[in-house]
């Protein structure tokens, strides 16, 4: 019953507060590049060759290859997405990230938590991870877990950011964001 009280006390404040998408990394969708445009089957466009190829035979920085996943994942093309992902560093907390956001939108949520966790756990102060997870409860109903993560995000200095205010209008809304 507290549990419900206050969770419900939460939601009158998110009522209150504005939505402000300041800036805080990973703010909107990339703009679509060749890669999202030309390539196929896990591609990426290398400018220096004119040409898509496969993202292990190249000298792309981790960097650019984040951004490719980025591109394709927000363009729908998650197994795409994962085939980058599959040669990058499996510790780094943003891959981490990227394997729980494309799993949550192909429909496979615990698979997508479990990522979201790792990590979380790799680093306490992911706050993309922290909201994705988090408007993945609010699709499940779950409010009272993501309103325990936005709480987070706000403690680890996310305040205004892009993950705090989307996950917050999420809350508020029950709506949840594409990207």
């Amino acid at each position: 019953m507290r549990l419900v009280l206050a969770s419900a006390i939460a939601l009158q404040a998110f009522a209150f507060a504005p939505v402000a998408l300041a800036a805080g990394g990973d703010s909107s969708p990339p703009k679509p590049t060749n890669t999202t445009k030309k390539c196929l089957f896990g591609r990426v466009y290398d400018k220096d060759a004119g040409r898509c190829v496969k993202p292990n035979k190249s000298n792309f920085t981790d960097d650019q290859l984040y951004d490719a996943v980025r591109e394709l994942a927000y363009d729908g093309q998650f197994e795409n997405a994962q085939d980058i992902l599959r040669i990058m560093d499996q510790n780094d907390d943003r891959v981490l990230t990227y394997w729980g956001f494309t799993y949550r939108k192909m429909g496979e949520r615990e698979l997508a938590n479990a990522f979201y966790n790792n990590a979380i756990e790799a680093n306490p102060d992911n706050i993309l991870a922290r909201s994705y997870m988090g408007q993945g409860f609010v699709a499940e109903g779950k409010t009272d877990l993501a309103i325990q993560q936005w709480r987070e995000i706000k403690a680890r200095g996310g305040e205004g950011t892009w993950a705090e205010a989307s996950l917050r209008e999420a809350i508020r809304t029950g709506l949840t964001y594409s990207y």
